[in-house]
């Protein structure tokens, strides 16, 4: 066993116990966990099961987490910059039949996926612990790889496509996941960005939610603060809950796209339409080529595809970009 993989047994147990044996590393600090699951993917240190893609059947999930991540890189290559105890800093791989992954009226919602993921572990994880805003706030998907937490920015997936040694029918997909668990409010990239101390009280509940003790739960509840990151105990038993829960979600999900993609995709198109923050709203879109686009958001189609009508009433397909809420 690598320091990698003890050091996941240790300290995410409950992730190691949903993933496939042997198949999560946890690194101090890493520079991008995309980058080190596509290189431990590319030289044999993690695999995925292509057999269980093919047929169909529920695939192996593989993990790389970090601590600190230094070089982690969001759409557009934006960087993203983690400390330790304040981020989810985590990918995952599963393996899919490369002709679902290279479907252009199905694969976009492949990403989607991964956000829809995101979020039932995120419900999963703060269902019991007392929230801070009155009502609650929502966790919602921002088109197409945000994620919203009270009409803030909470977190984002990075998604690719990695080719797999010797697997012609196969390929992986990589989601790196990364969420603000314990920013402190005066460190927050942006006046649009949240941290998720800021909605839940996870101090007080930590003890019978997550199962850390009466010590932690204790510590977490007296350094719980909308300033003050929370304890690195807390945090640690956060990530674990998540990662386990997306683990589950991704497996099952894929499932069931690659058995029948084109009857997903018209399932999930009406499940992201109820959690999307994106329609209806004033949107800037920003594509690779530097260009820009303004307008409204107005419908997400059967291929995941968004449709925005620009200031000119003029309609736009677009399926490539990163899209911001105006404010």
């Amino acid at each position: 066993m690598t320091q990698a993989m003890a050091r996941a047994a240790e300290r995410m147990p409950h992730a190691v116990a949903a993933a496939a044996s042997g198949m999560v590393l946890l690194f101090d600090e890493a520079g991008s966990t995309n980058t080190v699951m596509r290189e431990a993917l590319a030289d044999g240190r993690l695999t995925v099961g292509s057999d269980a893609a093919v047929s169909g059947t529920a695939a192996d999930v593989a993990i790389v987490a970090a601590d600190t991540q230094t070089a982690g890189r969001g759409r557009l290559d934006h960087v993203w910059v983690s400390r330790a105890g304040e981020s989810f800093t985590v990918s995952f791989a599963i393996a899919v039949p490369r002709s679902v992954a290279t479907n252009a009226n199905v694969n976009g919602w492949l990403q989607m996926i991964a956000g829809l993921s995101a979020r039932d572990a995120l419900l999963d994880v703060t269902r019991g612990l007392m929230p801070l805003d009155d009502p609650p706030a929502g966790i919602l998907l921002k088109w197409p790889n945000d994620i919203f937490c009270g009409g803030r920015k909470l977190g984002g997936v990075l998604a690719e496509m990695v080719f797999l040694p010797d697997d012609p029918r196969s390929v992986a997909l990589v989601f790196g996941i990364g969420l603000n668990l314990a920013v402190p409010a005066d460190r927050l990239p942006t006046g649009q960005s949240t941290s998720l101390q800021l909605h839940y009280q996870v101090g007080d509940a930590a003890g019978a939610h997550y199962g850390i003790g009466d010590a932690g739960a204790a510590i977490a509840g007296d350094a719980f603060s909308g300033t003050v990151g929370l304890p690195a105990v807390v945090t640690d038993a956060v990530r674990d809950r998540i990662a386990a829960r997306v683990v589950a979600s991704l497996r099952s999900r894929i499932a069931s796209f690659v058995a029948r993609p084109h009857d997903e995709a018209g399932r999930l198109l009406a499940e992201t339409k109820a959690c999307c923050w994106t329609l209806g709203k004033q949107v800037e879109a920003h594509f690779t080529d530097g260009s820009t686009l303004r307008g409204t958001a107005l419908a997400l189609n059967p291929d995941a595809s968004l449709t925005i009508r620009d200031d000119n009433g003029e309609t736009r397909i677009v399926r490539t970009a990163d899209v911001g809420v105006l404010a």
